[in-house]
């Protein structure tokens, strides 16, 4: 049995900022993972958005196939993603549905269950959506300060002017075990992105691995914390960080009980250009990444996850 990560605490509503942005430096160069707690989402509406993901994803598969992922928005089946490339599996045990940026200019995107049926679904993700997103930019503004950079960093470059930021209703169907041989709920992985914010519903199943160039890898369980998300730098971060920040491995193993979990990718403007940031190198710590257009890096990671 892995034994827990003791994942640190952030408390977004502390006045001290400076001493909250030491903490977020401390837990992006140990773990790359750490709960937010006192963010602004209310634990009703995070309550609400479960019931309805659970309520989508029990319809029956040629239902929800109707919606079937297009420009990255709407549902993906059982077995349709691979997070792990390098696995033989036949692909990770889990469906999902994805709800793209909210801006009018890619709303339209965006694929809705029948409101006939799902009379409020609509008008609870997109509510989910906005308070996340608003919270997800309030502690950038606190890594920039992590990072010795100005709060407003991100927001003059541009990163958060119409960011590409994802809410994805996860359901892992829980009808397999440890025990099924090379079979996860999420393969190992790395996010893509820049941070990730995720809601669990209590059912454990998600671990970490803090040392991904060690062999074996050892992991650890994140436990569930009422009222708090689990919150993970991506690749994109580690990148413009010059690796400073962690982009830490993690799966979601079967526990034989079906798990909801939603998670929100923020992520930059798509023509925001991601370069090593001035205060994560010198002379002793050269640059170790080019320059590279945050759009063109996510769209590759997509294309070699979903295979187009």
């Amino acid at each position: 049995m892995s034994e827990a990560a003791h994942l640190p605490i952030i408390d977004l509503s502390i006045p001290d900022r400076l001493s909250t942005a030491g903490l977020i430096r401390q837990a992006c160069t140990e773990y790359g993972f750490f709960y937010l707690v006192n963010h602004g989402v209310e634990d009703e509406l995070v309550e609400k958005v479960f019931q309805e993901s659970r309520k989508f994803f029990s319809l029956p598969l040629d239902e929800k196939m109707k919606l079937y992922r297009k420009e990255h928005r709407g549902y993906t089946p059982l077995y349709a993603e691979k997070l792990d490339t390098s696995s033989t599996s036949k692909g990770d045990s889990k469906e999902s549905f994805y709800i793209g940026p909210l801006d009018a200019a890619k709303s339209n995107l965006n694929q809705w269950p029948s409101q006939e049926c799902f009379t409020s679904w609509r008008a609870i993700m997109e509510c989910y959506h906005a308070k996340v997103l608003s919270a997800g930019k309030r502690l950038i503004c606190l890594i920039a300060l992590a990072l010795n950079l100005e709060e407003d960093y991100f927001e003059k470059i541009g990163a958060l002017d119409e960011p590409e930021c994802f809410l994805r209703l996860l359901h892992y169907p829980g009808e397999h075990r440890l025990s099924d041989e090379g079979l996860c709920g999420a393969s190992a992985h790395s996010d893509y992105g820049m941070i990730t914010l995720l809601a669990t519903d209590g059912v454990p199943g998600l671990q970490v691995c803090r040392e991904k160039f060690n062999k074996p890898w050892a992991w650890e369980y994140v436990l569930h914390m009422k009222g708090a998300f689990i919150v993970n730098i991506g690749d994109m971060m580690e990148r413009w960080t010059n690796c400073l920040f962690r982009s830490t491995l993690h799966r979601v193993m079967p526990e034989g009980r079906e798990r909801y979990s939603l998670a929100f990718f923020l992520d930059p403007n798509s023509d925001c250009i991601v370069e090593c940031l001035e205060s994560c190198y010198n002379e002793s710590c050269p640059k170790g990444f080019p320059p590279i257009r945050s759009g063109d890096y996510l769209k590759e990671r997509l294309r070699l996850t979903y295979g187009f």
